[in-house]
């Protein structure tokens, strides 16, 4: 895959769309191994106008849903093409960390590596940084679903 990826390629894999898609570009990719994908946060956001009006910064909640959706494109890249789109929800988030605020007119980039993959589940450490100053990190699993419903992990 030619890097850096667009919006367009990452809409092909993810089956998120806006407002919920929180990818803008991948500008690094190795299969299996690694992602650096990057967000550029508006102030035209949707959730700028209720987190906070007079203060906005972006939901914690979504800076590790930013991550996790960097997590599927690299488990996407990792899988053949007829996966991409594949709902994938999240079993388990562990060691979040919230170190800095991130504001409109950041550009967030969030880095996420393979821990672990099984044949039904991957689990990911992710850090995402603002100015190459850490602003979160975590540790998240996620499992692919089944066609015609979830998936249980056990």
């Amino acid at each position: 895959m030619d890097l850096p990826i667009n919006i367009r390629t990452i809409l092909k894999m993810m089956p998120h769309r806006y407002p919920f898609i929180l990818i803008d570009r991948v500008l690094e990719l190795v299969p299996g191994e690694r992602i650096v994908a990057l967000k550029n946060v508006t102030g035209n956001e949707p959730f700028f106008k209720g987190h906070f009006p007079e203060n906005p910064i972006m939901p914690g909640v979504l800076i590790v849903e930013g991550m996790a959706q960097a997590g599927g494109v690299l488990a996407f890249s990792s899988q053949p093409e007829e996966m991409y789109g594949t709902p994938v929800y999240f079993i388990a988030i562990d060691k979040v960390k919230f170190r800095r605020t991130v504001v409109p007119g950041d550009q967030l980039l969030m880095s996420v590596r393979f821990l672990k993959k099984s044949s039904w589940a991957v689990k990911l450490s992710g850090v995402t940084t603002v100015r190459e100053k850490k602003v979160s990190e975590a540790e998240f699993t996620a499992t692919f679903a089944k066609s015609g419903g979830r998936r249980s992990p056990g």
